[in-house]
């Protein structure tokens, strides 16, 4: 009290105030969560695995196998889904097909333009690996294209059929086109300069004159490919270095050419190539079964996500990965056995 006063206390009472959804964006996590679980549940139950070709043939056969489209590494899309020829599983397929007891031989259908030096080669040798280790027939039908790299991989086989309208041979290499801007740049005015380790480093870059000794180097690479490629032709085909190198140079040929000059044996049809491999070992007893690529891979929920949001990380699909291994890889003007071919 003061001055005889009473003091009054004032008591202000507030309206309770509604609880806060502290739980309310856990709550929706749990539901994103749970709806990502649920799809990925679905993929799983979804997803049918090719069985393998040497657990279904359980009778005498022989391998119908496809080398189509370019010879080279692996072929995958943005998407990291392959296309085309798939050089480590058909590798891979020709030693499993090497042990297995039922396997009576290999008839390849051929339709590639070529591809890579040391792919071609590598397809060549595991073939005629194939060949030498089993003692069994292979035969090579080509489609459309059977040309250079596909040609020089062909030649391991026993026999070479070709429909009546197949182009083959195209026996030649190539480094590709390089594209010289350095006189434009001089013509504007603008000034580079290239930092290397050495004349070579660098040959091919578009911003400088080749020189003479970079042209020459170049195609000294180019000049070993092709003596290599002409004497597999002629130790393959029965012929003379001289002979191969009279038609080398890389034009290609029709069927009734090829023929005539060798590259190939007959003319005909699939059907035609079978039918030959039946009479002349003995295969009657034999189903012709396509053995071909089948992919068997899923993407994962994260796979999902990261191709809505445009992201890859390291946890991203094994396809995917083997994408970006593969780019990082390539050389800017690599060796080729490679036909330019436009329909």
């Amino acid at each position: 009290m003061q001055n005889g006063e009473e003091t009054k206390q004032r008591v202000v009472v507030l309206p309770e105030q509604p609880k806060k959804k502290r739980y309310k964006g856990f709550l929706i996590f749990l539901g994103l969560l749970a709806a990502l679980g649920l799809f990925a549940l679905l993929m799983i139950m979804q997803r049918e695995t090719s069985d393998d070709p040497y657990e279904i043939a359980d009778e005498p056969y022989v391998a119908v196998m496809y080398i189509e489209g370019e010879i080279g590494d692996s072929n995958y899309d943005s998407l990291g889904y392959p296309y085309g020829y798939q050089h480590d599983w058909t590798l891979d397929q020709l030693d499993q097909l090497a042990y297995d007891s039922y396997n009576r031989g290999i008839l390849f259908y051929v339709d590639s333009p070529g591809g890579t030096i040391y792919h071609s080669d590598e397809l060549y040798l595991a073939i005629r690996e194939y060949r030498e280790t089993t003692g069994r027939p292979v035969y090579v039908y080509m489609g459309p294209y059977g040309t250079s790299g596909a040609y020089y991989a062909s030649v391991s086989a026993d026999r070479i059929f070709a429909n009546r309208n197949t182009w083959t041979g195209s026996i030649g290499v190539t480094i590709g086109t390089m594209f010289d801007f350095s006189q434009l740049l001089e013509n504007y005015g603008i000034q580079h300069h290239t930092i290397d380790s050495g004349e070579m480093k660098s040959v091919g870059n578009m911003w400088d004159e080749l020189t003479e000794e970079q042209e020459a180097y170049l195609q000294g690479l180019v000049d070993e490919s092709y003596e290599q490629f002409v004497a597999i032709v002629a130790e393959e085909r029965h012929m003379t270095v001289e002979e191969v190198k009279k038609l080398a140079d890389g034009r290609m040929y029709t069927a009734r050419q090829a023929k005539e000059l060798g590259l190939i044996d007959e003319i005909g049809t699939m059907e035609d190539a079978m039918k030959e491999m039946r009479r002349e070992y003995g295969l009657w007893d034999c189903d012709f079964t396509d053995v071909y690529y089948e992919f068997d891979y899923e993407p994962s929920v994260w796979d999902f996500l990261h191709m809505l949001t445009g992201k890859t990380d390291a946890s991203s699909s094994q396809a995917q990965a083997r994408v970006q291994s593969r780019s990082q890889t390539k050389t800017e003007y690599p060796l080729k056995y490679l036909c330019d071919i436009t329909e």
